[in-house]
């Protein structure tokens, strides 16, 4: 199974137990917003309260490209605040694990 299709496995089922192994021990999150990092821990407590509410929903979830490097994706998430984004994921992948995650956001209107 592609790490896109764990990835979208763990989002659908809304069960964060399933993503814990598809990250590198030393994994990190670059928030362009903040100019901040996350790390592995920080990162999987942010997923795990996002989806535990039903209001945060990926939609139109699509892989635009992977290979054993690299892994781009796309969706479209709507948020508790009310917020919608067109969110685009760039991820480094290190012995099949993501290593380091990208993102650009685009707010949308509902």
């Amino acid at each position: 199974m592609s790490l896109f299709a764990k990835l979208q496995e763990a989002m659908e089922k809304r069960n964060s137990d399933l993503l814990i192994p598809l990250y590198h021990d030393d994994y990190q999150f670059v928030r362009h917003q903040s100019g901040t990092t996350f790390n592995k821990e920080q990162m999987l407590g942010m997923i795990t309260t996002m989806l535990a509410s039903d209001a945060v929903q990926q939609n139109n979830h699509r892989c635009i490209y992977e290979n054993d490097e690299i892994l781009v994706e796309h969706s479209v998430m709507d948020f508790p605040d009310g917020t919608r984004e067109a969110v685009l994921a760039v991820h480094i992948i290190k012995d099949g694990q993501i290593l380091k995650t990208e993102t650009g956001a685009t707010p949308l209107q509902k």
